[in-house]
């Protein structure tokens, strides 16, 4: 599994990858956390807001701060 957080890193991107990482380790998966800092890499996503977070190519949320509990319903 492949997570890509969105975002040049301000707090908000900074957070989400937290949330991430902790959401993974929570649930005992094993997962590629990657951070995009490049603009026109996540612009091809569609995403015109940050922070976002993309789960194996689908962008799961943008513009906010998704929660442990909403990418650990995600990812399993």
């Amino acid at each position: 599994m492949k997570i890509e957080i969105l975002g040049m890193g301000c707090p908000k991107c900074l957070k989400l990858e937290e949330n991430a990482r902790k959401a993974v380790e929570e649930s005992g998966i094993k997962a590629e956390i990657v951070k995009v800092k490049d603009v026109d890499k996540i612009v091809s996503y569609g995403v015109m807001m940050t922070p976002a977070l993309v789960l194996d190519g689908k962008v799961k949320c943008c513009g906010k701060i998704a929660t442990v509990d909403e990418i650990k319903g995600w990812i399993c």
